[in-house]
């Protein structure tokens, strides 16, 4: 029996009805006030409820409410909250109920207290999710959305494997903490880190992100990714592989950042960026890392959601996102490029907006279990943050040159969206209590010392200088109108050219074995024409005596072998 309601049941049931309510503006208004209640839910559970149900045997439960799951309940109620009132003048019931069951299942699969549970919520992510990528309506959107389709359904499958591999050793299916020892939690591992966009899984993400709507691309930022180092946080704190795979993820991003003209591909890969930290906190284990794990979280889906509300901004009124068509749009889009640039600032960790206080707890963390190596890793690709994010998008969209542009500014549904989460993003920064105290564990930490200050102003101040100092020698990699593939290059173009190349092989030598084999044939029918058709010696017309000749011989045959079978 169901002991309490789950708030993911509110965005479930609402996004099924919400297609017959008529009216845009009022389902516009009923997706604001979904958020809302599932954020009151979430705020008033008690600690340890739970909302259990039998399922073919199995114990499900619904509602596993403690302090990990509350934070990313919480954050996961205002980004739906958010991209909403983003949206508002979206009246596409499409979108706006794959929305809604999108952040639903989200939601749904952080209280779930079980691995069964898990993966049906996690599969609603993914099949609610292509919808906002479809809904462009071009073709170009359509195979994308496909990719990203195999690809997250692909995960669900994984899960489940490792999901009935692990039940079948231990005979449970609760989601707690896995080791990595058996075939089934390593299926597992691999599930969420294809959802987290692990390296060399990861090009689903700048793939299909950029190609999703105006409104749809910051309804992805925020869940999709998040579920997973929720995930990783519930099932794999402490495992030693997580650091170095979130160091290398951290990396590898910056360079495919800084060479993008698409500014929301450039968003994208500098979402992979910030994941990298959130799993090297998970990989620590330690309570300050995982606090800086689930913190980073919560801000990075406010800071990153502005800024795509920000570009998306832009590309509704201009029509392109590409930095090398872009620039002096300050002129008539003053509030976005402000908003654009606490979201920049944010990312970029300066004192005062919200990536200072929630990254500043992973990079202690490292330092102090000794990771030093780790640790100036994440220095660096922290100055390339603010370089790829923190400088080029603002820089390129709103100042860099002037494109002769002269868009309206962004519409107000858009700039209180924009707005509210520049707000929160402040409040967070100058007032990191109000997220201290949400995380899981209890926090003593004080991120505002003098030496903190210093040492990332520093750090920030030296990498404007670097930009600065590469722009003016004409270093800095130039805007240009092209496609830049990274691994994806394995599967978009090499892996096409192998198949292309063993299929004309293969169709070369299965032409000739079908060419000697209808010769063969048409050698045997030929034959037996010579000798069976109209003018063959079969044919011709025979002798009486000739035939009386053949039935004496036959019957003396058929005599013999009778005789032969007697004896």
């Amino acid at each position: 029996m169901i002991d309490a309601f789950p708030p993911a049941f509110i965005f479930l049931i609402v996004a099924t009805l919400l297609p017959l309510i008529p009216g845009g503006s009022v389902r516009a208004t009923i997706m604001l006030l979904v958020p809302v209640a599932s954020f009151w839910l979430i705020w008033n559970a008690p600690t340890g409820m739970d909302a259990q149900f039998e399922f073919f045997g199995f114990t499900l439960t619904l509602m596993r409410v403690d302090k990990l799951s509350v934070i990313f309940g919480l954050i996961f109620s205002v980004a739906a909250f958010l991209s909403s009132l983003y949206a508002f003048k979206v009246h596409d019931r499409v979108q706006q109920s794959a929305t809604l069951f999108y952040a639903g299942s989200a939601i749904g699969a952080v209280f779930a207290g079980d691995l069964i549970s898990l993966f049906f919520f996690w599969e609603g992510t993914a099949i609610a999710s292509v919808f906002l990528i479809w809904a462009r309506g071009t073709e170009g959107a359509y195979h994308t959305g496909m990719r990203y389709l195999i690809v997250q359904i692909g995960s669900g499958v994984i899960l489940i494997a490792g999901v009935g591999l692990l039940y079948q050793q231990t005979g449970s299916i609760a989601f707690d903490k896995m080791v990595l020892e058996s075939l089934g939690t390593w299926l597992i591992f691999l599930a969420f880190g294809i959802k987290c966009a692990f390296p060399l899984l990861h090009n689903w993400l700048q793939d299909s992100y950029p190609a999703a709507t105006v409104t749809g691309t910051v309804v992805l930022s925020a869940f999709t990714t998040k579920l997973a180092i929720y995930a990783l946080a519930r099932g794999f704190p402490g495992t030693e592989i997580l650091i170095y795979i979130g160091a290398v993820m951290t990396i590898f991003p910056i360079f495919f950042a800084e060479i993008e003209n698409d500014l929301r591909r450039v968003l994208a890969y500098s979402l992979n960026n910030q994941l990298g930290f959130m799993v090297v906190g998970i990989g620590i284990g330690t309570p300050m890392a995982l606090n800086g794990t689930a913190a980073h979280a919560f801000a990075h889906i406010l800071y990153k959601a502005l800024l795509f509300m920000s570009v998306g901004a832009v590309l509704h009124r201009t029509g392109t996102s590409k930095a090398s068509e872009l620039g002096g749009l300050y002129k008539t889009m003053p509030l976005t490029m402000i908003f654009c640039v606490v979201g920049a600032a944010s990312i970029s960790a300066f004192p005062l907006f919200s990536g200072f206080v929630s990254k500043s707890l992973i990079l202690d963390a490292s330092a102090t279990t000794g990771h030093w190596i780790v640790w100036l890793v994440l220095v660096f690709a922290s100055a390339g943050v603010l370089s790829h994010s923190g400088i080029k998008i603002p820089f390129f969209t709103f100042f860099a040159h002037d494109s002769g542009k002269r868009p309206k500014e962004a519409p107000t549904h858009m700039l209180l969206a924009m707005g509210l989460t520049a707000f929160l993003c402040v409040a967070i920064g100058v007032y990191p209590a109000m997220l201290y105290s949400l995380l899981p564990f209890d926090v003593e930490y004080h991120p505002y010392t003098a030496s903190h200050v210093i040492s990332q102003l520093q750090l920030l101040f030296f990498a404007l200088l670097a930009f600065g100092v590469l722009m003016r020698a004409g270093v800095y990699p130039p805007e240009l109108r092209a496609i830049n593939l990274d691994f994806d290059w394995t599967y978009r173009r090499l892996l096409p050219k192998i198949i292309g190349t063993v299929s004309a092989v293969a169709s070369t030598i299965w032409a000739a074995i079908i060419g000697f084999a209808m010769r063969r044939i048409n050698n045997i029918i030929s034959g037996l024409y010579r000798t069976h058709g109209p003018e063959g010696p079969i044919a011709k017309v025979w002798p009486t005596g000739s035939m009386v000749l053949w039935i004496a011989m036959l019957l003396a045959a058929t005599l013999l072998v009778s005789f032969i079978d007697l004896m």
